[in-house]
């Protein structure tokens, strides 16, 4: 049987008591520790096979684009939103599926996908492109003032002059032509630095301001 000096009893007894009183939290927390790393992985493992599951499902959505099977891209990307609606594939059936929507002439459901992009999509850039082609469509389906409401929310830089471009075309076709000249204005100065006088897309801007009308 092991023996102790004094000093060594008396460091065994505050160990005693320091675990008394600090024990009980200290086993809380590494069971809580020992959670959070398995529910971790959990998650990790989960949202891996959604995404090789989503993916596979996007896969065969291009497949069907490409045959021009406009059903199955529905029904494909019905099956993305409503099951993988937490992976980035989602978003992007959602584009799909409305521009197939809007060949077919179905502006009302082409609205509700690419709303639901708009929405959900996981990419920001995505989610503005979304509400750039929703805004478009709404005017084509002579919705003009909710498509205005779409493009009031303020895009990325990147997309901004589109969205002035859409938002003049929108006023053109209002007959508020000097509210249009100011957002096809706005687009222009809104070019990135290498769009330099005499490149196609400041061309179209401008001549688009200077006619009051869509070119």
């Amino acid at each position: 049987m092991a023996t102790y000096d004094l000093e060594e009893q008396e460091q065994i007894e505050e160990l005693k008591t320091w675990w008394k009183v600090h024990g009980a939290l200290i086993s809380a927390v590494v069971v809580a520790l020992s959670v959070a790393v398995v529910g971790w992985q959990g998650w990790q493992w989960w949202d891996r096979t959604q995404s090789a599951q989503a993916s596979q499902l996007y896969g065969e959505l291009q497949r069907s684009l490409v045959q021009q099977d406009a059903k199955r891209v529905r029904l494909l990307a019905g099956e993305l939103i409503d099951k993988y609606s937490g992976t980035a594939y989602a978003g992007m059936a959602a584009m799909l599926s409305g521009k197939v929507l809007v060949d077919a002439g179905d502006l009302k459901s082409a609205q509700a996908q690419l709303g639901w992009a708009a929405e959900n999509a996981k990419d920001p850039g995505l989610r503005d492109l979304a509400r750039l082609r929703q805004a478009i469509v709404l005017a084509e389906d002579k919705a003009y003032d909710e498509a205005l409401k779409r493009l009031a929310v303020p895009p990325a830089p990147t997309f901004k002059p589109r969205y002035f471009e859409v938002q003049g075309d929108i006023l053109t076709a209002q007959g508020k032509l000097a509210e249009a000249r100011s957002a096809y204005d706005e687009a222009i100065k809104l070019l990135p630095a290498a769009a330099t006088a005499g490149t196609p897309y400041r061309e179209i801007l401008e001549a688009k301001r200077d006619s009051g009308g869509v070119s």
